[in-house]
């Protein structure tokens, strides 16, 4: 329930008109795991002051327990199962990782999500670090990703809040 109530705290906090929100396409993007295998789904969604995304990973596709989040700068999870043509990070201002960091955060920092002990997981998160399109566009030239991590994030150690492997990645654009 912790995550819920987060999730709507950041979705109130940032003002986010929904009303505006409903008229933007969203992009839809297939969610692979470590052999390859499509294991679910993000739909991000513009809004006014940022991205409202959600995710849904089928049963079976993450390992139980807490997995750090985040947009890494590149569109490619071509190299399955390791995912390091993401490249790292998005950080236009070259901010400290991390939500709860005073130095942070960067780009690309999201909410943990949590998969059940199916390893299904559902959430909803929103983030006003970056934008679809244009300035602080994640469908730059050569897009980006979102990444899945093997173990949750700190949001204050460096460089990824001791997230670890890349556990599944989705391309956005690219």
């Amino acid at each position: 329930m912790a995550f819920h109530s987060m999730t709507a705290a950041l979705v109130l906090a940032a003002g986010l008109g929904l009303a505006g929100a409903a008229q933007a396409a969203a992009t839809d993007v297939d969610i692979i795991g470590g052999t390859g295998d499509t294991i679910g789904r993000a739909s991000l969604t513009p809004a006014p002051t940022g991205i409202l995304i959600r995710i849904e990973i089928s049963p079976g596709g993450l390992t139980p327990g807490w997995h750090g989040m985040h947009l890494h700068s590149v569109g490619d999870c071509s190299d399955v199962g390791t995912f390091k043509k993401s490249k790292g990070h998005i950080n236009f201002d070259d901010n400290a990782h991390g939500l709860l960091n005073d130095e942070g955060p960067d780009n690309a920092d999201l909410p943990n999500i949590h998969a059940d002990e199916t390893g299904a997981a559902n959430a909803e998160v929103f983030t006003h670090l970056v934008k679809m399109d244009g300035e602080r566009g994640l469908l730059d030239a050569d897009g980006s990703a979102l990444v899945i991590h093997a173990n949750e994030d700190d949001h204050l150690s460096q460089p990824i809040g001791g997230a670890g492997a890349r556990l599944a990645c989705g391309v956005i654009g690219g």
